[in-house]
């Protein structure tokens, strides 16, 4: 190939890739639903909020939630893995986690999702925060 259609084409190709802009990003979104306030100061272990997802990596396998109380980030709130087979939620009750109870007011609270492929490669996480209650 000849070096102006060789330049040609490489810019070519770089103009398509700049057009196309860069891929969204995976989000995730949640709402806290009908989960009870805690009044004993004892979190329980209760059904995961249903999650809305966007923009989910190509090859994702499995999806890994974990929630942070950002008041108390020590405390190990777990969470839990669900195999993805496509689509734009995870149903409440697809995993167990240890409640919200926050012991003086409202906390600031943060899911994280890990989409990972088959063989537990991360492929991209995605962040949601609320306040409960």
């Amino acid at each position: 190939m000849k070096p102006n259609i060789a330049k040609s084409l490489c810019l070519a190709a770089a103009v398509s890739l700049s057009l196309a802009g860069p891929a969204a990003a995976f989000s995730i979104s949640f709402s806290w639903g009908n989960l009870k306030k805690c009044t004993s100061g004892n979190p329980k272990r209760v059904a995961n909020p249903a999650f809305k997802l966007s923009s989910v990596p190509d090859g994702t396998a499995k999806i890994r939630f974990k929630m942070k109380d950002i008041n108390v980030p020590r405390y190990n709130h777990g969470g839990g893995t669900v195999k993805y087979s496509g689509g734009s939620t995870i149903a409440s009750g697809a995993f167990q986690y240890k409640s919200p109870c926050p012991p003086n007011g409202a906390h600031m609270y943060e899911w994280t999702a890990t989409a990972l492929d088959s063989k537990g490669k991360k492929l991209g996480e995605a962040k949601a925060r609320k306040r409960y209650p």
